[in-house]
């Protein structure tokens, strides 16, 4: 997928962050990009500022990755409205932090609905459009996803289990011509566990960072597949 002009995304989580980042990056190279949140008024304005980087299109679509039904909606809508999908990043994520004597069911359930059973929705709603474009799955894991940590015990099950996931896919697919990888970030400025970016992050990882990223693996031969990319921030803060 050398050429990027015209081709198809979906980002899930794209209205902001992370997500956000990416859709600002495939934007800017031509490609036409759907993004999606469980909020439509969050979603709306993502499509509207993404709309005014162009060159590309942008379309917002209220989904949430916990349903199966949604994402299958969402793969629809945008069939209907460019006819294809090449592109699927499954970004939409998030982290409860406690003990796990402090952990309580509902907070478990929903680290593992969104970061785990949620990208599994949101693959299994594209495979068919990305079988026929012979495109491109990436998932966002973090280095959570091999690196454990106390307090850790929902996040760093749901980030193992998603490498994991996305590396048995990647098998799964790849001679139906899909490439799959995952990438793999450390600490990246975001609003991720009602965090605020502010200059104090300027050592972090960048969305824009890994929307380059995501440009890049795009690019690249359709012989050759990272399958997974472990990315860090150069000089991170002395302990």
């Amino acid at each position: 997928m050398e050429k990027l002009q015209g081709k198809t995304a979906l980002v899930t989580g794209g209205s902001k962050g992370i997500g956000l980042g990416i859709a600002e990056s495939l934007i800017k190279e031509g490609m036409n990009v759907a993004v999606t949140s469980r909020s439509k008024e969050a979603i709306d304005q993502a499509a509207a500022q993404l709309n005014r980087i162009g060159p590309g299109k942008a379309i917002g679509i209220a989904a949430d990755v916990r349903n199966l039904g949604a994402q299958q909606t969402s793969v629809e809508r945008i069939l209907q409205e460019w006819g294809r999908l090449d592109v699927l990043i499954a970004n939409a994520g998030l982290g409860h932090f406690a003990s796990v004597e402090d952990l309580t069911p509902t907070q478990w359930q929903d680290t593992i609905d969104t970061n785990l059973t949620g990208v599994f929705n949101s693959i299994k709603a594209s495979i068919p459009a990305l079988k026929d474009s012979e495109g491109y799955i990436i998932t966002v894991a973090s280095l959570a996803g091999t690196n454990f940590f106390a307090g850790g015990a929902a996040y760093n099950a749901s980030k193992f289990g998603l490498v994991g996931f996305t590396q048995a896919i990647m098998l799964d697919l790849r001679h139906h011509g899909v490439k799959v990888s995952t990438i793999m970030p450390g600490s990246v400025a975001t609003y991720f566990n009602d965090h605020t970016p502010s200059p104090a992050d300027a050592w972090k990882i960048q969305p824009e960072d890994l929307g380059q990223m995501v440009v890049d693996l795009l690019r690249m031969h359709p012989r050759t597949l990272p399958s997974k990319v472990e990315v860090r921030p150069t000089q991170p803060p002395k302990r």
